[in-house]
């Protein structure tokens, strides 16, 4: 019997010595071939994904970039990234070639963790939804059909701080930005205006938002387990209001132009077919996230930086109310006055280069290509980074400095400031993003003024930067 159970154990120990080694061995061929980027591949599997990710919690998300290409005087590394050999590509000139490629020598590519949250009902992957969406999206997108929406987005802003921010001493900016923003969302893609049954959605929301980007170990109580739970249970809802529209439509309750959602029950492909109920509730939810987890991130650091730069604030505040002033009792902001925010939005704006919603992206390569000199194999994964210009010298000079002059005129050289991405994948919502933020600081600066109550509290990136306390605030409220 000793002998058998020796013989367990030996063929235990010859399994797993011979599966690690497969997995070595597998890790360093990724990495062969002839002339690659400088860089390293880390452990096997995991890589450097540690310290990529590390680098974030710790607030300092420029540094896994800026210490690697002062380490190989490359602005172009390779990496092991979630498990997958990854070339990281640096500077404008990075910038421009990736989005100038898109779709001819790179296109999108997420971490299998989005395909488990975001299972597509059409059997696709992420990426081919992806695709669909952003055809679908431009005409709700466009400058021109959002005007009509800046109304209701000020209208749901005087709601939302009469109940989260007036009459209180302190508050908790970032979960009253996500809920600002959630609410919008929520009303203009799906007419869903009840803060009741907002609220019903944003937990879950909270808890699928951080757990798209997590290790992807999918066992009970893990990030990505929960995502997933969240992200079923956010469908369940959207198909009981998607059924409830379509009563709707078919009655005459509602219109063929309200919201992106009626469009998407009516939108029929080239064979003439509908979208089906799970395709649309697919589609929302992806939209939902989108379209008020990077906004939230950047009204929150927006009231940070008014706190801590008084000058900054005076300047907002005397373009607001002047606007302000502008409008009868009871009128709401419309088109013309957002054009007039300019300082308020170069002031975001500069918010963004310093805290970006959007890191970077990854990319997949669909060609063997060379760049700079440097041979990046099909298959091989690539990311860009918003710090690797945003915090660079060579394109704005003083980096930390909080300057919303750049800004100005034509503003920063292109390909230098991404907070919104670009080429043919740039955010469709940048034009929409403006709105709700400029809409955000016309509420919040015409209210008050406040302090923040922690005066160095740490920046946590993962995946979006956000205050490690959610930026406590005290309040002081403008005499009438």
């Amino acid at each position: 019997m000793d002998h058998f159970y020796l013989s367990l154990l030996l063929l235990f120990v010859s399994f797993v010595t011979l599966s690690l080694f497969f997995i070595t061995y597998r890790h360093i061929a990724h990495f062969a071939g002839a002339n690659l980027p400088p860089g390293k591949a880390g452990l096997p599997f995991i890589g450097e994904t540690l310290e990529f990710l590390s680098s974030g919690w710790k607030g300092h998300p420029e540094k896994f970039i800026f210490d690697r290409i002062a380490r190989y005087s490359s602005e172009i590394f390779k990496t092991s990234l979630l498990a997958e050999p990854t070339a990281v590509l640096c500077g404008a000139a990075g910038n421009k070639f990736l989005f100038s490629n898109e779709n001819k020598l790179v296109t999108a590519w997420w971490p299998d963790s989005i395909n488990k949250v975001f299972p597509s009902s059409t059997q696709t992957s992420s990426k081919e939804e992806a695709k669909k969406m952003r055809k679908m999206l431009p005409n709700f997108m466009k400058p021109e059909a959002l005007q009509r929406y800046i109304g209701i987005m000020d209208h749901i802003a005087q709601r939302h701080f009469a109940m989260g921010w007036e009459g209180k001493v302190e508050i908790v900016v970032f979960p009253l930005a996500k809920r600002y923003t959630f609410w919008l969302a929520c009303r203009l893609f799906m007419s869903v205006e009840d803060p009741d049954h907002v609220a019903k959605f944003a937990d879950p929301f909270n808890v699928l938002a951080s757990g798209m980007f997590s290790v992807p170990i999918d066992l009970p109580g893990t990030p990505l387990n929960r995502a997933k739970h969240a992200s079923n249970f956010i469908r369940k809802e959207l198909r009981a209001i998607i059924k409830q529209r379509k009563i709707d439509l078919a009655e005459g309750k509602a219109s063929a132009t309200q919201d992106i959602l009626s469009h998407m029950l009516l939108a029929t492909d080239e064979d003439g077919k509908h979208m089906k109920e799970l395709d649309i509730a697919d589609k929302i939810l992806g939209l939902l996230v989108g379209g008020h987890d990077t906004a939230s991130a950047a009204c929150t650091f927006i009231v940070k930086y008014l706190a801590e730069l008084p000058e900054v604030y005076d300047g907002v505040y005397n373009e607001q109310m002047e606007i302000a002033k502008s409008k009868a009792p009871g009128e709401l902001l419309n088109w013309d006055d957002l054009q007039k925010m300019r300082y308020s939005w170069n002031v975001a704006c500069e918010v963004m280069r310093l805290a970006p919603p959007l890191q970077g992206a990854f990319r997949e390569a669909i060609n063997d290509f060379v760049f700079n000199g440097f041979s990046i194999p099909k298959g091989w994964k690539l990311y860009w980074s918003a710090h690797s210009t945003h915090r660079n010298a060579a394109y704005f000079p003083e980096p930390e400095k909080f300057d919303p002059s750049r800004f100005d005129g034509k503003g920063p050289a292109p390909y230098t400031y991404v907070p919104f991405g670009g080429g043919p994948r740039m955010c469709p919502g940048k034009e929409y993003a403006r709105l709700e933020i400029l809409v955000f600081m016309h509420n919040l600066v015409k209210r008050f003024k406040w302090e923040k109550l922690l005066a160095d509290e740490k920046i946590v990136v993962d995946p979006m930067p956000m205050p490690a306390k959610g930026l406590p605030v005290r309040l002081h409220p403008h005499k009438a």
